[in-house]
């Protein structure tokens, strides 16, 4: 399952580059690439004014067609707002929030995040 993410301070491309999958990576100079295979979107929490570029890959021609759950990168500290560009995205979107990691995340985030993908790609098969 290809994975698709963004990042703004790296975190995300941390974690992404741990899990050593096929990815691909959101441009905020130019979001509008057309993904032709079901994704997870992996994105960090920040303020919309930052992730509006997120939306604008999402409703690029059938992007958000493709969508089959999101994932979310954070910081615990922030209580009820962790995680929730993720949050948002689901519910707009109408998918599930599949994971859930903070900063760069734990090797054992990696392999739970890895047995997500694999049951969704089993899933689909």
């Amino acid at each position: 399952m290809k994975l698709v993410y963004f990042t703004v301070t790296g975190q995300t491309r941390r974690f992404i580059k741990k899990l050593d999958l096929p990815a691909y990576e959101i441009e905020p100079a130019n979001p509008f690439f057309e993904i032709n295979e079901p994704f997870i979107l992996i994105v960090p929490t920040y303020d919309e004014d930052i992730t509006e570029v997120i939306n604008d890959f999402l409703d690029h021609k059938s992007n958000h067609k493709q969508l089959v759950g999101v994932a979310g990168g954070g910081n615990r500290n922030f209580a009820d707002l962790f995680i929730y560009t993720a949050k948002d995205i689901a519910r707009d979107y109408d998918v599930p929030l599949l994971f859930a990691f903070e900063f760069s995340g734990t090797n054992e985030d990696v392999e739970s995040f890895k047995k997500v993908v694999n049951e969704l790609e089993s899933k689909r098969n």
